[in-house]
């Protein structure tokens, strides 16, 4: 009617700090779970070379705040990942695990945003 007043009263409440944990622990649990899946790709045989063994158990990942390592500290890792000028061809095992995969890693971060 010409002349009420209407109050409305309107509550704004900012949950962004929980948003962004929620979405830190998503990317922290992808990242995880990526560097898993990558160690397990790398570590088949092949693309990883296996004499004794020592090269494939070393394989490991770590996590940091933004991205996920995988390596081996086994001191001839390297040589076997890139080859050498001494006719050592190399394997490529730890970029083929992460190259040759790359749709399941979208799927496992897809998956990890889903459960923001």
């Amino acid at each position: 009617m010409p002349g009420e007043n209407i109050n409305i009263q309107v509550q704004i409440t900012d949950n962004s700090p929980e948003v962004l944990n929620a979405v830190a622990i998503a990317i922290q649990r992808a990242l995880f779970q990526m560097g898993e899946t990558a160690e397990g790709h790398a570590k088949e045989n092949p693309p990883c070379p296996v004499k004794t063994g020592r090269l494939r158990n070393s394989i490991t990942h770590q996590e940091t705040r933004d991205q996920t390592v995988i390596g081996s500290n086994v001191e001839y890792a390297a040589a076997q990942e890139l080859g050498t000028s001494r006719g050592i061809t190399g394997k490529h095992f730890l970029k083929s695990a992460v190259a040759n995969h790359t749709a399941e890693y979208r799927n496992i971060v897809k998956e990890s945003m889903m459960n923001v």
